[in-house]
């Protein structure tokens, strides 16, 4: 039986499989490895371009998009592998990856889930946004990653070679224990997209385990292929996203004041909208903070069942499959059966300050008392 089961998740990606497919193909181990695509309800041509260029990789086929983290949960109770590995359709991974992420979480039991070192497909010697070399959250929950603050992207000279304990890893290349995904509820349907990685990964380190960078390896990443940067649709759930990120994992001690400062913020970020015209951003923010006070009116454990329809809520829909499925499921609701007891991000700097106040623009000039090398 082989250890990992690599999963890409796939909707009107025909072109994307096409000029990425070939390369996962050919750079990932059969031996240690299978290879899945699961498809989101695509309506293109992606089940013919699979069925006839790759008919040796294995489809897991669903009948409408389930968006990125149900369609996920539901490929994942599909498979029996120790390992598996999210794996978006635009990345093209290089020789001896996989190899390097399994033999590196063999050799640390406590990881529960890393990620390689992104970088970008068209602009090979710089990071990639959405994660490059690992990422953290500042003390208000705002992402920023190793080799990436904000809009600011630096170029990879080898400055973070080195394997880190990091908050969240990239769910654009993330390998996972299967066993610990299940058991830390999954990622959460309510996101449906953006955010859902750093959500499960601050699960993760809750019930006490490491997400760690092993920049060892290493991938190229497109990025955008969903939604481009400044599309509404994204602009809301990164917002909407950040909000529900807080109130699920925060300690209830410091949640309301936390949440109280992030909203705070989040009206200056409206406000910027509204002053340079992008109207449509600007109530992008105003649905976004709306629809949080609908869905998490209570807390967030009270939200499994009152916050969340049912059309939402993996947890409440006719499961389809094995009893061994239908039970795994029913467990992947995107919270964990214990209240938050810790705050993993106190000690975090403000990365607003740093970045416009005091122009730290790369990492390395950020506090670093808190970002452990291994």
């Amino acid at each position: 039986m082989k250890a990992v089961s690599v999963i890409i998740l796939n909707w009107n990606g025909a072109e994307m499989l096409r000029r990425f497919l070939p390369e996962v193909i050919a750079t990932t181990n059969s031996d240690i490895a299978e290879l899945i695509v699961a498809d989101n309800g695509s309506t293109d041509e992606s089940l013919r371009v699979l069925a006839e260029e790759f008919p040796d990789v294995k489809l897991i086929r669903f009948d409408t998009n389930y968006g990125f983290a149900e369609g996920y949960n539901r490929a994942i109770t599909q498979v029996n592998t120790e390992y598996v590995v999210l794996l978006n359709s635009d990345v093209a991974t290089t020789a001896g990856w996989i190899e390097t992420l399994y033999d590196y979480m063999q050799a640390n039991p406590n990881c529960a889930a890393c990620q390689p070192k992104l970088l970008a497909v068209n602009a090979p010697n710089s990071f990639e946004y959405a994660g490059a070399a690992g990422g953290f959250l500042d003390r208000n929950g705002y992402p920023y990653c190793r080799g990436r603050i904000f809009d600011t992207i630096e170029r990879d000279n080898g400055q973070y070679n080195t394997p880190i304990h990091i908050d969240w890893a990239s769910g654009a290349a993330l390998m996972v224990r299967r066993d610990l995904y299940i058991s830390a509820g999954g990622l959460d349907p309510t996101f449906f997209a953006h955010m859902e990685e750093i959500d499960l990964c601050w699960r993760l380190r809750l019930l006490g385990h490491t997400i760690d960078a092993v920049p060892t390896a290493s991938v190229f990443h497109l990025g955008g292929g969903s939604l481009p940067m400044g599309n509404p649709r994204k602009t809301y759930l990164n917002f909407r996203n950040n909000l529900l990120l807080l109130k699920k994992n925060l300690p209830k001690a410091v949640r309301g004041r936390r949440l109280f400062v992030r909203r705070l913020l989040d009206t200056i970020a409206w406000a910027k909208f509204m002053v340079t015209f992008d109207f449509q951003s600007a109530n992008a923010i105003l649905r976004a903070h709306r629809d949080f006070r609908h869905h998490y009116h209570t807390d967030a454990h009270a939200a499994q069942t009152e916050g969340i329809t049912p059309a939402d809520n993996s947890a409440t829909q006719q499961v389809e499959g094995t009893h061994a499925e239908a039970s795994e499921r029913q467990q992947l609701t995107g919270f964990l059966p214990i209240e938050p007891q810790s705050d993993l991000i106190s000690l975090r700097p403000n990365i607003l300050i740093h970045y416009y106040l005091l122009r730290h623009r790369h990492f390395t000039s950020l506090p670093h008392s808190n970002h452990k090398h291994l």
